[in-house]
């Protein structure tokens, strides 16, 4: 069963009105979309996800509520053309929810998992051509050290690259999980591999450029008084949506809500494990 990450919290920051207009950019399996659109009655919720069939799935589990929403296919670079297809200029309120679907994770043949067998794919829009497979087999030992260092903040990323240059070809993820962990030990719960799979994801979907895109955008796209609601689960998203949120309470466009990170609580972090890493970061736009 798909549960959405921080419900409450999301809802509580977005601070819904019955007649609102609201964006969420993240739809993943419609988990958010659907709470919001329950408490709408004049309002609508677009939702926008750039996995086809993530969104598909999304369609279906909010059925219940289609009169209330929107659905759009893209990118956070395409997110302009969201409101504009529903007749909306500004909306009330903007979500992004920066983690992988559980669909992605859970369907071996999408390659996101490092637990089940599937290929090297990884992609979240299967319309593009890049592919981890890509990345792992033809990027050089130094540039695929780096890539695994910046975007997985894995310290033993030098190693990691070198052990995947030497095993090359490889072309499924059960594999690649293997080479790596035979190249460096568990130190932890943490499966070895699991930074190194985040940091090719990363770069597959050109996630940090797309952040940036979303970051940019989202400010003109959420009228005065609505409000920007953020989850990361990695630093590295995370120190983005601060930096950007503390830019636009300096250049006097918004209100920080969220003074420190906010965090699940304990209890949501025992019924839903995935939400252990996430941080909630909010604004108002004046």
């Amino acid at each position: 069963m798909h549960v959405p990450v921080m419900l409450a919290e999301c809802l509580e920051y977005l601070a819904i009105r019955p007649d609102g207009i609201y964006l969420d950019a993240t739809a993943g399996l419609g988990g958010h979309t659907a709470a919001i659109a329950q408490r709408l009655s004049s309002g609508l919720v677009i939702a926008s996800d750039r996995d086809a069939e993530s969104l598909e799935m999304a369609r279906s589990n909010t059925a219940e509520w289609a009169d209330r929403i929107r659905y759009h296919h893209g990118s956070f670079g395409d997110l302009r053309a969201a409101p504009q297809a529903a007749g909306v200029e500004r909306v009330n309120g903007l979500l992004a929810d920066l983690g992988v679907s559980r669909y992605q994770l859970l369907e071996p043949e999408r390659g996101f998992s490092l637990m089940a067998e599937g290929p090297l794919d990884m992609r979240m829009d299967r319309t593009q051509a890049l592919t981890a497979d890509e990345i792992v087999n033809t990027t050089s030992e130094k540039e695929l050290a780096d890539l695994i260092y910046q975007f997985g903040e894995e310290r033993r990323s030098r190693r990691i690259s070198r052990a995947i240059v030497r095993a090359r070809p490889i072309h499924t993820t059960q594999r690649l999980s293997r080479v790596i962990e035979e190249a460096v030990p568990r130190t932890s719960r943490l499966h070895p591999a699991t930074q190194t799979f985040m940091a090719l994801r990363m770069a597959v979907n050109d996630e940090p450029a797309e952040l940036d895109r979303l970051l940019e955008i989202a400010p003109d796209l959420v009228g005065s008084g609505g409000r920007i609601v953020m989850l990361s689960f990695m630093s590295l998203e995370d120190r983005k949506v601060k930096q950007s949120f503390q830019a636009l309470a300096r250049a006097g466009r918004a209100t920080v809500l969220t003074r420190h990170v906010v965090k699940p609580t304990l209890e949501e972090t025992k019924n839903n494990p995935p939400s252990r890493s996430a941080k909630l970061r909010a604004v108002e736009m004046r």
